[in-house]
């Protein structure tokens, strides 16, 4: 009976410390947006550049806007879990920039809890035990 009290007693101290991981991630952009599932959903009439990548004229700029998207990442691997937040995060810029008369999301940036980081080739997302969230930052614009 002692013992099955120790394993109970050490289960509830120690969950909260597995659900407060936040590993963060430094993902390859460019394998995300290769993939099938990134092709499939993502509107090809609407351009994403990351970071200071060249891209046509803006004629009109529209806005920054922002998103903040978490998932489940529970049975899942990290990169899993972030894969496929960042396609929800990138989903939502699409529908804003969609709504507001854009073509194109530039100077898209991660913004994970107000850090801003600006990459051409990667993305950042933080996982956790039984969540994984990415936030982005982008200037929608009407381009040529």
């Amino acid at each position: 009976m002692k013992a099955l009290l120790g394993f109970f007693l050490s289960f509830i101290l120690l969950a909260p410390a597995a659900q407060a991981r936040d590993s963060k991630h430094m993902l390859p952009i460019q394998q995300a947006m290769a993939s099938a599932e990134f092709k499939n959903k993502l509107d090809p009439e609407i351009k994403f550049y990351f970071g200071n990548q060249k891209h046509p004229r803006a004629i009109k700029t529209i806005g920054n806007f922002a998103t903040n998207k978490k998932t489940n990442a529970f049975a899942k691997s990290d990169e899993e879990a972030c894969r496929w937040v960042f396609l929800s995060a990138l989903l939502t810029l699409q529908e804003r920039a969609r709504s507001e008369g854009g073509n194109a999301v530039i100077n898209v940036a991660s913004n994970y809890k107000q850090n801003t980081f600006s990459s051409n080739s990667q993305y950042e997302c933080h996982a956790g035990a039984i969540m994984a969230g990415v936030a982005l930052t982008g200037d929608i614009v009407r381009v040529k």
